[in-house]
């Protein structure tokens, strides 16, 4: 289109438009400029509708009326990327963020480290990233838009308090973690030696606290950490700390050591060699430790533990802690009211190698060696018969109440001998809790809005300077009723929590197999199997129980 030409200044990297109204033969045209300046090398360059679109306006209008002033405007101009960073406002991220360019350069790598460097980011810049972002940039049309955090601090880590390190066993822990033979094979008839220690014996170690870990933000400076927290001993019964060395606890009497809860405690222990009618019932403050057999209808009770390196034939054994029998218990199933000639009973956990004909109150945990069947189980935990790691034990004709999983090779038995598992006792006491801790909520609910609106009206009104102080005095209670009702909600938040995790946490578990005649029951949803089945789970999700083959190797 003749009257019409581009003029490009390489200093000010401005294209001006050049309009001729006394040479033009029509009106200018944008779409045509556009494409005019595609064809001149300026495609690429940024364009300024508002500018083209004036420039043509006031051409066109020259031409309209015969007037052959020229016409000129800037309306493109070449642009380089734009490089910008932004830095978190605890200095632990970098971004980039970059524009494409109109017709200009794009910067690489190495120009935008060197920015990044100018701009004090110093540490923690990541070429890759950098690369990332000029790769998609390049693909880009120009004047886009990208941003990417190239540079990353390193937070400072905490340290960590002291640990606290038993140096001697539990009896429990001793049991599940059979020894080592000679050719690191493990030994399951050989479970060490019992553990009682003698006076001023380190029984427990406490490790200082860590200084933690320096860090740095991408400006380069170092991040000091928090070092770990000094804790001190959770002094328990029969110890004392070293004089020589504040990091060890030494025991000040003879007897069993006892860890839990980052307690140490040395029980009292009661030694013999067997329970029999030349040795009477035992009654036992403290921990008892029998090397030998527990004749039939002998009773033992006691405070703490209750270890026995030997049978136990129809008697009754009561612990106030762990009872662990290394080898085995057995029992008459009577038809009397007493139903079983062995009781079992204790405070926390259990472990028998093998039983039959048993009646078991546990506590926490069960933990059987190799079998048990004919016998009545109520834990407080899960029950394992076999291997801690991989349990494999036979478990059958049984009536189990727990509250956590069971885990065994065999459920059941060939033979279809029943073997019943009710999961109900643990759900019912977390309804139960559920139910009244809400009903309280709601309670103080009703009171705290009935009691703020009240307050409302009062402090809305002009009252007698008298009663100033009982106005302060009931907006102080209704501060403390609102913290109350915040800790109450919580804690019903919490026992919410608590059903589901107890859902997801119950369930079957058979390493090998499981047998017709083995049932599940969650109050009254309920599980059986009328067949045989490999290997598997039985699960309890969305109020109904699933079976879940066990596919891994």
């Amino acid at each position: 289109m003749k009257g019409i030409a581009f003029n490009y200044n390489s200093d000010t990297q401005y294209v001006s438009l050049i309009l001729l109204p006394g040479d033009m033969e029509k009106e200018a045209d944008m779409d045509w400029i556009k494409n005019a300046l595609q064809e001149n090398g300026y495609g690429d360059f940024y364009l300024s509708q508002k500018a083209l679109k004036s420039a043509c306006d006031k051409a066109n209008l020259c031409f309209k009326t015969g007037d052959k002033t020229e016409v000129s405007a800037e309306i493109a101009q070449l642009r380089h990327a734009e490089v910008d960073f932004t830095i978190s406002e605890d200095n632990l991220s970098a971004t980039l963020r970059l524009t494409t360019p109109y017709g200009g350069r794009m910067p690489n790598a190495i120009t935008i480290r060197n920015l990044a460097y100018k701009n004090r980011i110093t540490r923690g810049v990541g070429m890759r990233h950098i690369n990332n972002l000029l790769k998609a940039a390049e693909r880009a049309e120009p004047g886009k838009v990208f941003e990417e955090i190239i540079a990353k601090g390193l937070p400072p880590r905490t340290g960590k308090g002291c640990r606290f390190i038993p140096l001697v066993p539990n009896a429990l822990e001793r049991i599940l973690r059979p020894q080592l033979d000679e050719n690191s094979k493990s030994d399951l008839r050989n479970l060490g030696d019992v553990i009682c220690v003698k006076t001023g014996t380190p029984v427990l170690r406490r490790t200082p606290p860590t200084q933690g870990r320096k860090g740095f933000d991408v400006r380069g400076n170092v991040l000091y950490p928090k070092p770990g927290e000094w804790t001190d001993f959770k002094m328990g019964t029969g110890t004392k700390v070293c004089e020589k060395d504040d990091n060890i606890l030494l025991a000040t009497k003879s007897g069993m050591p006892k860890y839990n809860d980052l307690r140490m405690n040395i029980d009292e222990t009661f030694i013999c060699n067997g329970v029999n009618v030349g040795t009477g019932h035992v009654t036992y403050d403290g921990a008892v430790l029998v090397n030998g057999d527990v004749a039939e209808n002998m009773r033992i009770k006691a405070t703490k533990d209750i270890t026995i390196n030997g049978f136990v034939e129809s008697a009754t054994i009561e612990a106030g802690g762990d009872i662990i029998i290394t080898e085995g218990a057995m029992g008459k199933v009577t038809s009397n009211t007493d139903g079983y000639g062995c009781v079992l009973i204790a405070g926390g956990s259990i472990h028998v190698q093998h039983g039959q004909g048993i009646e078991i109150k546990a506590g926490k945990n069960l933990t059987v060696g190799r079998q048990l069947a004919y016998s009545k189980v109520q834990s407080g935990g899960s029950v394992t018969v076999g291997n801690i790691q991989k349990p494999m034990g036979n478990l059958f004709a049984c009536d189990i109440t727990c509250q956590d999983k069971v885990e065994a090779g065999t459920l059941g038995a060939i033979s279809g001998s029943t073997l019943k598992v009710d999961f109900s006792d643990g759900m019912s006491a977390l309804l139960e809790r559920k139910e009244s801790t809400e009903e309280l909520l709601r309670q103080l609910r009703e009171n705290n809005s009935r009691h703020r609106e009240k307050l409302n009206v009062i402090t809305n009104r002009i009252l007698h300077t008298g009663l100033e102080n009982k106005v302060s005095e009931a907006k102080n209670l209704l501060t403390n009723e609102n913290a109350l009702l915040n800790w109450l909600e919580q804690k019903a938040a919490e026992l919410a929590t608590m059903k589901e995790e107890y859902q997801r946490r119950i369930c079957l578990k058979a390493n090998k197999r499981i047998y017709a005649g083995v049932s599940a029951k969650l109050n009254n949803r309920n599980w059986r199997s009328e067949r045989e089945y490999e290997r598997c789970r039985i699960r309890y999700e969305g109020h109904k129980w699933h079976y879940d083959p066990d596919t891994s190797a």
